[in-house]
């Protein structure tokens, strides 16, 4: 009986098997027969074909002028309504769908149909810099051949035009930003006009509050006097100026230096956007004195001028300094002195500037 732990040529035991000094390899079964298109065979086919991608390619086009029609001729106003809002959604989407699905689904049947679909083998071998770069200049005028785009003008024409319209959506989309915000996010409705602080009113009925109605352990929304009568970027405005107005027991306060008048008699207000991403922060746990971000779970320690004790944000929520005026009602004795919401590009330098 052989010895099982011996695989070498001269000693291979019980798995001998005859001619093992040849290396074998396997028999190469050649290239299947190819078989012909339709179109290969027939002229008429072929021009079906032809005609079929042209007209996906003008589906595309289509697509891209139905995209621009609706976004630029559906004019969303203040005063447009939900039915508007929709129409134009619903086109935009159509418009895109068609403008992509034409493109791709035409050069998928282009290839499929009418290029060439011979199967080769070819051996690996060394090529040398200069036959490597004729072999490119080879296969990119092959691959040109191929495509038959020279002697197919109604393809490339109508593919022309699809590829010329299709950035143009994305090009209308990018211009819908606007111009530059410049320091605008780093200011609010909060600093005083002509010499008025602001009022802080209840959200959303704008009702003045005053320090009275505010008790230990309760907590408002808050908005800035004369946000409900903007005419014009009233949303925008009030997506920075949203506050949270809550009273504590003024001892378990700790304000840090010259921020000891930025509150009154336990009562403090602090930014409701979130500095991770700028989610409402809208929960208030009165036995913890905690803020909570519903959407990641940023948690905020209200007795420590709202310090991150938990989750992604990287920055406090931004005090609004607050006092009482002659007739009780609380009011904003000056806007944030920080930008509020999550970083941006120049905040740390907008925030120097509201500080100078």
């Amino acid at each position: 009986m052989g010895n099982h732990s011996d695989g070498s040529p001269n000693h291979s035991g019980t798995v001998a098997t005859a001619g093992q000094n040849e290396v074998e390899k396997f028999q190469d079964p050649g290239i299947p027969p190819h078989r012909l298109r339709l179109a290969d065979t027939d002229p008429k086919a072929a021009k079906r074909a032809e005609r079929q991608v042209a007209l996906l390619f003008g589906i595309s086009v289509v697509g891209t002028l139905i995209f621009l029609v609706a976004y630029f001729a559906i004019d969303l106003g203040n005063d447009s309504s939900i039915a508007t809002i929709r129409l134009q959604n619903a086109l935009l989407g159509i418009g895109t769908a068609f403008a992509m699905l034409g493109i791709g689904t035409g050069i998928v049947h282009w290839a499929k149909a009418l290029m060439p679909d011979h199967e080769v083998s070819e051996e690996r071998h060394a090529i040398r810099y200069e036959e490597d770069r004729q072999a490119a200049v080879r296969i990119v005028d092959d691959i040109v051949e191929e495509t038959g785009i020279k002697r197919r003008p109604l393809i490339r024409n109508t593919l022309l035009g699809a590829v010329a319209l299709a950035p143009l959506p994305a090009v209308a989309i990018f211009g819908d930003l606007g111009p530059r915000p410049d320091d605008k996010l780093a200011h609010t409705m909060w600093a005083p006009q002509d010499g008025k602080l602001k009022r802080l009113t209840r959200d959303p009925d704008g009702t003045p509050i005053k320090a009275s109605d505010v008790t230990i352990g309760s907590a408002f929304h808050v908005i800035p006097e004369g946000l409900n009568e903007l005419q014009e970027g009233k949303l925008n405005e009030k997506a920075k100026s949203v506050v949270l107005l809550m009273r504590l027991d003024p001892s378990s306060l700790h304000p840090s230096k010259g921020r000891e008048q930025w509150g009154y008699n336990g009562i403090v207000a602090y930014s409701k956007i979130c500095t991770h991403v700028g989610c409402p922060v809208a929960l208030y746990e009165q036995q913890t004195h905690h803020l909570l971000c519903p959407c990641h779970q940023s948690t905020f320690d209200l007795t420590q001028e709202c310090k991150v004790i938990f989750g992604p944000a990287s920055r406090p929520l931004p005090q609004l300094p607050i006092a009482v005026d002659d007739e009780g009602y609380l009011v904003a004795t000056s806007d944030f002195h920080e930008p509020v919401g999550p970083s941006y590009w120049e905040r740390d330098e907008h925030e120097r500037n509201i500080n100078s």
